[in-house]
């Protein structure tokens, strides 16, 4: 390691990984002395401190290697969203290291969205550039998260549709017979349509009552018990289910792959307005509420990795509040004879406010 002048111009040369390198300065001697001691000081943190000096690469490379993990370790679904989310990411950042994208920039990127897309859209944007940075840390790509500080867009309450319990009978009366099992599957499980298309018998313990949903949108397991209602229904689709064939066939033998226009059909007879499959993902959950079912057993039944999602829900739930204030014991306040003492006390005896 050492610096040296060459055509009065001062070079320093020093070995980094193995690798030779030399950098040309300037001409002034004492400005390539304090170059050679800044990276000394670097190699030293490196080797000392475990910091490491971060890997220039484009953005269009990390993104490349972020869907191969994301294909790799996500749901079809979410590989499929990110997809999308980095489309619209290198449309705005092309030709561009990773080291030089700062927060700044992440924020007027939210903001040139804003025209463009609703903030549901631009958040799942922002979660996916940012879980991308967390992963580009983790590779030895970056040293820390420059983006790690960007906050999400304040998003509109989410669609909460739900049938009640006469629309419920009208649906099931106007379902053909191949989509009415499939319906009180989703009202009675609040698996999404997907979970419940892809669902094979050996997914089903009917001795202990639980179904395990092995291909969640979140890409992992979760199990719902099995209620009465869907008992029964499974009772009588079983007689026809020998060893790992899916639960939900066509006449062909093949899974049911596309239920839209048999459901539209339903739907449309059974005169429901705006009303969709995940409705029926809806009504599941807004009922459990209603009925009294805490937030958080709610979200666990639907999967959810968060409760923000299921918090859309709670305000089913202020009949449930009502009934646990009205229950509580305290004075009764309406006691005639106790009021009139209460009045005495308060008046003095002549109707005159008493002294305090």
């Amino acid at each position: 390691m050492r610096s040296y002048e060459r055509g009065q111009v001062w070079y320093i040369d020093y070995s980094f990984n193995g690798r030779r390198v030399r950098k040309k300065v300037g001409t002034s001697k004492k400005m390539a002395e304090l170059a050679l001691k800044e990276v000394e000081l670097k190699i030293a943190k490196g080797k000392f401190l475990g910091i490491k000096e971060p890997k220039k690469i484009l953005l269009e490379k990390l993104c490349e290697e972020y869907l191969e993990f994301s294909k790799a370790n996500k749901a079809q679904k979410s590989y499929e969203r990110d997809k999308s989310s980095i489309k619209h990411l290198l449309r705005t950042f092309t030709e561009k290291f990773i080291t030089e994208i700062t927060a700044h920039d992440l924020e007027q990127y939210k903001n040139l969205r804003k025209d463009e897309v609703k903030p549901a859209t631009i958040n799942r944007e922002i979660s996916c550039v940012k879980h991308m940075f967390t992963k580009a840390v983790q590779w030895g790509y970056l040293s820390k998260n420059p983006i790690r500080s960007i906050t999400k867009l304040k998003e509109p309450p989410g669609r909460v549709r739900y049938l009640t319990d006469e629309e419920i009978r009208r649906l099931l009366y106007c379902c053909v017979e191949h989509l009415r099992p499939i319906v009180i599957m989703a009202l009675n499980t609040g698996m999404r349509k997907g979970e419940i298309l892809n669902l094979k018998w050996p997914d089903i313990d009917m001795v202990r009552r639980a179904i395990t949903v092995r291909t969640s949108k979140n890409n992992e397991s979760r199990y719902i018990p099995i209620n009465g209602t869907l008992y029964v229904e499974l009772l009588r689709l079983n007689s026809d289910s020998t060893g790992d064939k899916y639960v939900f066939i066509g006449e062909n033998g093949e899974p049911r792959r596309n239920i839209d226009h048999a459901f539209e059909g339903a739907r449309s007879r059974a005169k429901l307005k705006d009303f969709r499959f995940h409705d029926l993902r809806h009504t599941f959950a807004s009922h459990l509420v209603m009925n009294g079912v805490d937030i958080r057993t709610v979200q666990k039944l639907l999967g959810q990795k968060t409760i923000a999602m299921t918090v859309r829900y709670s305000h089913l739930s202020d009949k449930t509040l009502k009934d646990a204030v009205d229950k509580l014991k305290l004075s009764d306040y309406n006691d005639s004879e106790s009021g009139t003492n209460l009045a005495q006390t308060v008046s003095g005896k002549n109707g005159v406010p008493a002294k305090r």
